[in-house]
């Protein structure tokens, strides 16, 4: 299926309002967390903002893969839990020390905006902090290779290299981001680490066209890059039971630096609370 592009003015900004959306709700979010939340109580919080800021989750009811209906208006993944939580899975409030991985997609005005942070309740350890910095920066390098002239196997190959390379944590195999528009998931797919067979990674080789626009997203996890899931249920937790994080930006790929319609969320706090 080939990807559609984005190229109309008036079409890029929706699309960017549609992603400063989610920004704004992680602000509120942020200064709205505190320890004690439950998902469901997060949940039903980020549901008032987005009807305050006149769009709506394009979560909430999501089937993909045979999987059931999706339950919440947001992913909030705890812990060790990658992505995918659903606001019931558990219902143990957030405690001090807690890592949250907040993932939040809306629809406005028929274009999609869907990027995700990861928060500390009250303090972070040494390694939780380490993590969330690595998770900042590795998201980072990579966008700054989504320029026309290369592939999105240097995004990979950038991301991976952080990861892996400067903090030896582990990109989450098999999990990556998509093209996004009118649609939540579309064309290309994107993998955070560099294929290590052919045919394992069909859209690695192909080149960065202006117009397109992608949801980037690296989940990273302290102690393996496999998965444990139930099944077809949502959430998608680390095979080890390590802390992971989870980071998405949407991108608008342009003729020259590619341009972030999720700008401001790098000004996020790492602990709430």
């Amino acid at each position: 299926m080939a990807t559609p592009l984005v190229t109309k003015d008036a079409d890029i900004e929706t699309a960017a309002h549609a992603a400063q959306c989610v920004v704004e709700t992680h602000h509120r979010l942020a200064g709205w967390l505190k320890c004690g939340v439950t998902l469901a109580q997060i949940d039903t919080f980020v549901a008032e903002q987005l009807a305050d800021l006149k769009c709506r989750s394009c979560f909430l009811g999501y089937k993909a893969g045979g999987s059931p209906a999706f339950p919440s208006h947001a992913c909030l993944s705890p812990n060790a839990c990658i992505v995918h939580g659903t606001a019931g899975f558990t219902t143990e409030p957030m405690k001090p020390g807690d890592l949250l991985s907040i993932d939040l997609g809306v629809t406005y005005r028929g274009w999609i905006g869907d990027a995700a942070w990861t928060y500390a309740f009250e303090e972070a350890s040494d390694e939780a902090q380490r993590l969330m910095t690595c998770g900042r920066e590795s998201i980072a390098q990579g966008i700054a290779q989504l320029r026309p002239e290369n592939t999105y196997i240097e995004f990979a190959g950038a991301v991976q290299a952080c990861v892996e390379g400067e903090y030896g944590y582990h990109c989450v195999r098999g999990l990556g981001g998509h093209g996004i528009g009118r649609k939540l998931h579309q064309p290309p797919f994107i993998a955070n680490n560099v294929p290590t067979h052919p045919g394992e990674w069909p859209d690695a080789n192909t080149r960065c066209k202006p117009g397109t626009l992608i949801a980037v997203e690296p989940m990273i996890a302290v102690g393996t890059a496999q998965i444990a899931q139930r099944g077809k249920e949502w959430p998608i937790f680390t095979a080890d039971g390590s802390l992971s994080v989870h980071y998405e930006h949407d991108v608008l790929i342009t003729d020259g630096d590619p341009r972030v319609l999720t700008a401001g969320l790098e000004e996020l706090p790492d602990i709430v609370g």
